[in-house]
């Protein structure tokens, strides 16, 4: 029985660790498991230093086919599991074909790395960066060791941020304007606006504002979409009257909102709504949507 587990235990140890790792902010991100690793935080450009270790298991040589190193930005669509799509992907040499006798360590360094696209974990999708060890052998598979981490890329305050105008009717019986004092919003913005009743026929029982996103992955007759309400704000409870204003201010910092991501490499976009929703003494539901624009601040 223990040669047995001899034959399959690995031949190395292989460790990949950053040169700044222990000073370099971590972010918390839930893994498919439903556990939160700490993970460290990167933004484009940036260069990203560090070695890896490889030592023999028990002292015991071992041969290998050359020992290299991936700086890889992928996308993985969940029902197309178990494919990659790269969008960044660098490679280092850091070891020739030969035998290891003892431990080892190996620097690498990937300059000024164009990282485009923001990490996310989405429904239908995720998009990673990670670094990959492969140590190559003859007749065996090669060993794979694998470093995560997440990519965050700050915008800065749009120069022109338009307000939203927009209307709801029904013919002779409601009519209703409302107007949010901009369309582009960070991460820990508040959304200001105001509702005014211009005409109300028809008895309201109360008013809401929802956040909603909308991941879609895939194209053609292969698209999925899924829409997920965050935050559903009470502006109005009871009947309006002819001439009333509701103000509205709904702060994001609590809920769970990513920069918008349109049309990533062709394989998925994410969108974020406001919606309007009105409910008569009938429980008949009358609503507005407006698509809203969301970016990540340096102060985010």
């Amino acid at each position: 029985m223990n040669f047995i587990a001899g034959v399959f235990k690995p031949p190395c140890s292989v460790l990949i660790s950053l040169a700044d790792g222990r000073t370099r902010k971590q972010v918390p991100i839930k893994k498919d498991n439903g556990q939160t690793v700490m993970l460290p935080l990167f933004q484009s450009q940036e260069t990203i230093i560090g070695e890896v270790l490889v030592e023999p298991t028990q002292g015991k040589k071992f041969e290998h086919n050359g020992i290299k190193i991936e700086l890889l930005g992928q996308i993985e669509l969940f029902f197309d599991r178990g494919n990659f799509y790269d969008f960044t992907s660098l490679v280092r040499e850091l070891d020739v074909p030969g035998e290891l006798y003892e431990r080892k360590t190996y620097p690498f360094e990937f300059s000024t790395v164009e990282m485009p696209h923001e990490s996310y974990n989405g429904v239908n999708v995720r998009l990673r960066y990670i670094l990959k060890v492969t140590i190559g052998r003859n007749y065996v598979t090669n060993m794979v060791e694998y470093q995560e981490f997440v990519v965050r890329n700050y915008t800065p305050p749009p120069p022109i941020n338009n307000s939203i105008k927009m209307e709801v009717g029904i013919e002779d019986c409601l009519h209703i304007e409302f107007e949010y004092n901009t369309s582009k919003y960070h991460l820990k913005d508040a959304i200001l606006g105001k509702i005014y009743f211009l005409l109300v026929r028809i008895k309201i029982k109360n008013m809401e504002l929802e956040i909603r996103r909308r991941e879609s992955t895939g194209s053609g007759s292969n698209t999925y979409v899924e829409t997920e309400t965050l935050a559903k704000f009470e502006l109005m409870d009871g009947a309006p009257v002819r001439g009333e204003s509701i103000p509205i201010r709904l702060f994001l910092s609590p809920y769970e909102l990513t920069p918008t991501y349109r049309n990533i490499n062709n394989k998925f976009s994410v969108k974020y709504f406001l919606n309007l929703v009105l409910v008569d003494e009938e429980d008949r539901r009358y609503f507005k949507q407006q698509e809203i624009t969301v970016y990540r601040l340096l102060e985010d």
